[in-house]
């Protein structure tokens, strides 16, 4: 091989190197963003946050938010039965007992599944 084919190979190999390498940052940059929304059970991040001073105790506050109440209504609480006696939602500082309690505490006619 001569010194300019070695060249040029050694360009494409350089090149396809690069592409390479933004094509990665670009995957981890969406998984990055990606992973830092927090859902449970259709409950945003945002929704979790609002029901946070609800569902923590010792001292939950009682009426739940108006944001927290919205987030309950599309909850998916045949899911957060699954996760009742996990670590998840007291990682979360959730206890589940009092989020199970919150559509009662909204007025919601959504309906609770026994856990």
């Amino acid at each position: 091989m001569d010194r300019s084919t070695a060249a040029a190979a050694d360009f494409f190999v350089m090149e396809m190197a690069k592409r390479q390498l933004v094509v990665l940052l670009l995957v981890v940059v969406a998984l990055f963003e990606g992973s830092r929304a927090v859902s449970v059970c259709d409950i945003s991040e945002d929704g979790l946050a609002a029901c946070k001073p609800s569902v923590t105790k010792p001292d939950p506050v009682e009426p739940p938010s108006v944001d927290c109440c919205k987030a309950v209504s599309g909850a998916n609480f045949t899911c957060l039965c699954s996760y009742k006696n996990s670590y998840l939602l007291p990682y979360l500082g959730i206890d589940p007992d009092l989020a199970m309690a919150l559509p009662s505490k909204c007025n919601l006619s959504t309906a609770v599944p026994s856990c």
